[in-house]
This record gives C-alpha cells, structure tokens and sequence, in this order.
C-alpha cells in the first residue's frame, strides 16, 4: 500500500509508503492522499494532519523509473500528459489549499522536486537533521509542474524561490533553516518527538479558532483588505458563538484548562 495512514488523539498521521522508490509519487498514492485529505477536513474529529514519508526518505518527487519508462503519470502526448497532470498530481495543491486543518511536514529525509513542493504545501515544516531539499525539476529538463512555483515563493520569498528553481542545487537542514523553508531542524529521532509538541500546542486552543485563523492568514496573503476584513468579520461571528468560546471565557475567570470539543 502506497500510503499509511493512523488517527490518535485528534491527529491524522499521512506516511507516503514507496520506500523502495524514495517514496516518489505514483498514481495510486496521489489519488490515495487526496482521498484522505478531503476526508480529513470533512471528519470534524481530525484536528491537525502530519505528513511524513516511511524509510529514509520524505518524498523523492516523481517516479524516475516511470519517467524513463513514459508510463503511469508520464505516459501519452503532450495534450494528454498535460490531462495526466491536471487530474494526478496536480490535484494535490488544490486539496492541500482547500484545508482549515493544520498541515505538519515531518520531513524525516530528502524532499525533492514535488516532495519539497509538497512540504512546502503544508503550513509548518519539521526537517531531521539528515534532510535535504532540492527543486531539481530543471536538472531533468522539466518545470515543477505540480504548483511548486506558486508555494516555494510564498515560502522563502521570490528571490530565494528563483535561484532555488533556476539552480536546482540541493541544500541540507540548515541552510534550509536560514532561508526559512523549514521551521525546526532536530535530530533524527527527536523529529516526532518535536512534531507532537508543535500538535500538543495547537490543540491547546479552540480547533474552530485554529482552523478559521488559518484560513484568514491564507486568505489575507492572497486579497486586499476589504476582502479579508469581510471575511475576518462573518469568522469572528461564528467563533464568538461557539461552545468553545464560552467555555473558555469562563475558565478564563476560574483559571481552569479548557477542554475543548470543537462545538
């Protein structure tokens, strides 16, 4: 099975299941994931999603071994590989940018070509030590055809985005640290460790909060003001009525922990 998934306390964990093959896109793992993330933002249980590959690897991107063979998602004429893409892969940022839930990268090791486009999708990025980034579509001869241009930039900004993309070089943790394309560099087996600290402290707070202000920060860095106040108001008018408001307004008083329930 091309990818793994388990819930525990609130917490879809997603494994991309290629080790064999880096964990690179299939088409059965591309339909699989966004299966389970439009799912995911319909079960009202699942508060906060972390991505993560299984092996050595986070995501090597795509399947050399298909490229070579111009099968599965390579497969056809450039119209139909254009159709290929628009139905496959490229069904991946749109389901990640339809999400209210908190996405978490777990990249445990090489994130390459769309697997550094993917973590780049997701909201925070925890990277071992080990991990090694790398928008390496131009050394093949092609572009990131999977919306990599339109996160990496959103990322580390557009200037640090085009020398990534036009040099295709590959760079470690740290320097991906400073450039601000991940948010923690730990030790290899400190990375989940790390990643359920980061969950424990968002769901410290209202998940109707957390899921609505994340989406007025997507929403704010894409629109103009008015837009974006218009849609802070009507969110502001359905939190200031949730359960979770209130209980929380009321322990604010007593000084207990509230224990939300996403109501």
């Amino acid at each position: 099975m091309s990818l793994l998934t388990e819930f525990s306390e609130h917490t879809l964990w997603i494994t991309l299941n290629r080790p064999e093959a880096s964990n690179a896109f299939d088409d059965e793992m591309i339909s699989r994931l966004v299966e389970e993330l439009y799912q995911a933002e319909q079960n009202s249980e699942v508060w906060t999603i972390v991505i993560t590959g299984a092996g050595k690897h986070f995501c090597a991107g795509g399947d050399v071994k298909s490229m070579s063979e111009k099968s599965g998602m390579f497969a056809g004429e450039p119209n139909e590989l254009r159709r290929r893409y628009q139905f496959g892969i490229q069904q991946i940022p749109l389901a990640m940018n339809s999400l209210s839930k908190p996405v978490i990268a777990m990249v445990n090791g090489a994130a390459i070509g769309a697997g550094l486009d993917l973590a780049c999708m997701c909201d925070i990025r925890v990277a071992s030590e080990h991990a090694k980034f790398g928008e390496t579509f131009a050394k093949l001869g092609l572009i990131p055809g999977d919306g990599g241009s339109f996160f990496l930039q959103r990322v580390i900004g557009f200037a640090r985005a085009m020398e990534l993309t036009l040099t295709a070089e590959i760079i470690g943790a740290e320097k991906a640290l400073e450039l601000n394309l991940v948010n923690y560099v730990v030790g290899a087996n400190d990375i989940k460790s790390k990643t359920k600290k980061i969950i424990d402290k968002i769901h410290a707070n209202a998940p109707i909060a957390v899921q609505m202000a994340k989406r007025s920060l997507v929403h704010s860095y894409r629109n103009d003001l008015n837009s974006v106040l218009d849609l802070l108001s009507a969110y502001q008018g359905i939190t200031q009525r949730t359960s979770d408001h209130f209980e929380a307004l009321k322990n604010l008083k007593s000084g207990d922990k509230t224990d939300f329930k996403s109501v």
